[in-house]
């Protein structure tokens, strides 16, 4: 024999005599990958005689398998494969040098595919968000009237004077509603330009819910009453009053006959009244009149409260301020699911001598319908 040629493996199941193979140990099936290659004849002289180094001894409680060339073991660690995943395809279930390579070209490309499915598709860049700036406290008042005294005004004492009597008169008590402005802001939104461009003034939400309240009102004669001493007179027109705001307090202008308004309309009727009257150049007969009245304590800011009835009035209703919300929301087939709607609370202090709750709570919800159908497109052409 030639220096170098390998005679037989001590212990080789090549070396053993010619019978069938005995049944191979059970081994650790390996995860799914690319099926091996097809079996190749064994040749007990394949692996290069190279000086491989000695086989390390199994630690306690090791599986026992087949046999592996030193050879063998070595490339699997260099691979990084585990052998007791691999099924060998040699004699006797011998793990040959193939089973390892292909073990190895198998987990390198389920890797590969487990890198390209985490990749993020590109997505549109989104615009930061600019946080909020922190308020800072509020300016001290400059007026000089910290620490001292002084007479109420002319328009103070009338005030004063007409809520304590609307209180000791009334049976008051307040409904309230919440309702989805979303439509009416997206009417709003395709409209105002032109409208304020036309007309010279803004369309506010408040000129919307005037129009649903006044409708409302022909619905529901009793909320538009008042009460004559033991009578109660149902007025044959819907005069609204508009709270407004002043420097120097609290003022009720009137729109007459609102009920005969547009949206349009009213929204300019709201525009006139409030200008003239913070300007103090309301006449006598703007002041009074009113058989039903809203205030938008909203514009403020506040998102609810109970307003006090403007007497003879029979109700008073309040709009708080519009919010962008997450609610639920229905669709035709209902459906649930939750969307950013423009939300507002409207509030109604009623005379409870004269309206039941079922009563008020009835015009509310007829109020809140009106606005959250949003069908008043067809006043400004749409």
């Amino acid at each position: 024999a030639e220096v170098g040629q390998v005679l037989g493996l001590v212990g080789s199941p090549a070396a053993a005599p010619v019978q069938p193979p005995a049944p191979a140990a059970p081994v650790v099936e390996a995860a799914p990958a690319a099926a091996p290659p097809a079996p190749a004849p064994a040749r007990a002289t394949q692996e290069p005689p190279a000086a491989a180094p000695s086989v390390a001894p199994r630690a306690s409680g090791e599986e026992e398998g087949p046999y592996v060339t030193p050879l063998v073991r070595k490339m699997a660690a260099d691979l990084g494969v585990d052998l007791n995943s691999i099924t060998g395809t040699g004699v006797g279930g011998r793990v040959r040098k193939q089973d390892v390579q292909a073990a190895a070209a198998a987990a390198k490309a389920a890797a590969e595919q487990a890198t390209v499915a985490t990749e993020k598709p590109p997505t549109a860049a989104v615009p930061a968000v600019t946080p909020a700036k922190a308020a800072s406290a509020p300016a001290p008042d400059q007026s000089g009237k910290r620490g001292t005294t002084e007479k109420m005004s002319r328009l103070r004492t009338i005030i004063a004077a007409r809520m304590v009597e609307s209180l000791q008169t009334a049976a008051q008590l307040t409904a309230t509603v919440e309702v989805d402005l979303t439509a009416i802001s997206k009417l709003r939104a395709k409209v105002k330009d032109d409208f304020r461009r036309r007309e010279g003034t803004g369309l506010t939400y408040l000129a919307f819910i005037s129009k649903a309240a006044v409708e409302a009102l022909k619905a529901f004669p009793v909320i538009n009453a008042s009460i004559d001493e033991k009578n109660i007179v149902y007025h044959g027109a819907e005069h609204l009053g508009i709270a407004v705001d002043t420097e120097r307090g609290l003022i009720v202008p009137v729109i007459k006959n609102a009920g005969d308004l547009s949206v349009g309309g009213i929204a300019k009727q709201i525009s006139d009244l409030a200008a003239r009257g913070r300007d103090n150049k309301l006449g006598p007969d703007e002041l009074s009149g009113a058989t039903f009245t809203i205030t938008n304590y909203g514009s403020a800011g506040a998102l609810f409260d109970t307003p006090i009835i403007n007497q003879p009035n029979s109700a008073i209703m309040g709009t708080g301020a519009l919010v962008k919300r997450p609610v639920v929301v229905s669709d035709e087939y209902g459906n649930d699911s939750i969307a950013i709607r423009d939300m507002m609370f409207i509030s109604m202090s009623y005379d409870h001598r004269l309206v039941d709750g079922a009563v008020a709570a009835r015009f509310l919800s007829a109020v809140k319908a009106r606005l959250e159908g949003g069908s008043f497109g067809g006043e400004f052409g749409l």
